[in-house]
């Protein structure tokens, strides 16, 4: 199945610049919009439900004030590295399991792929990744559309008294 949709990224709270470049630059050699994901995992949408019947009612429909921050600070950081929005990019606030929704996503949009970073760098976090499935490898498994992984960090490799990256 040929996709034609728009490219979607997933950007997390702190947004690393080097992916929403990636994205933009890919977005644009391709000819597609970019739509910037922020998921907020903190709000449960009822992911458990048949798919059928499955609706984006979240759980807890008490408005939380504090959970609109984390967006709002992920959509100003967007507009200072892409700019304002408009047919270039656009962003979407949405929630629940990061992966689940970064597919549904591009199931309604009809994306042509989706492109994640590869989280943070150090042992903590290579830990994490060890024990608990990356959201790449989640959405390989959800969907059949290409995925992107976009190194977020790079390593500096010691060479004498200098660094080098």
């Amino acid at each position: 199945m040929a996709y034609t949709g728009p490219l979607i990224l997933g950007v997390p709270w702190t947004v690393p610049p080097v992916l929403v470049r990636a994205g933009a630059e890919l977005a644009d050699a391709l000819g597609v919009h970019l739509v910037c994901a922020y998921v907020d995992p903190a709000s449960v949408l009822t992911e458990w439900e048949p798919y059928r019947t499955r609706t984006a009612a979240s759980l807890d429909p008490v408005v939380n004030e504090e959970a609109l921050y984390p967006a709002s600070e992920v959509r100003a950081s967007l507009t200072g590295i892409l700019g304002p929005q408009g047919t270039a990019w656009s962003f979407r606030e949405l929630h629940g399991d990061v992966a689940s929704a970064l597919a549904r996503l591009a199931d309604s949009t009809g994306a042509c792929m989706l492109m994640v970073g590869n989280g943070r760098g150090g042992p903590l976090a290579k830990l994490g990744r060890a024990l608990e499935t990356g959201v790449a490898d989640k959405l390989a498994r959800l969907q059949g559309r290409p995925v992107v992984v976009v190194p977020e960090h790079t390593r500096a490799r010691r060479t004498g008294n200098r660094a080098s990256y």
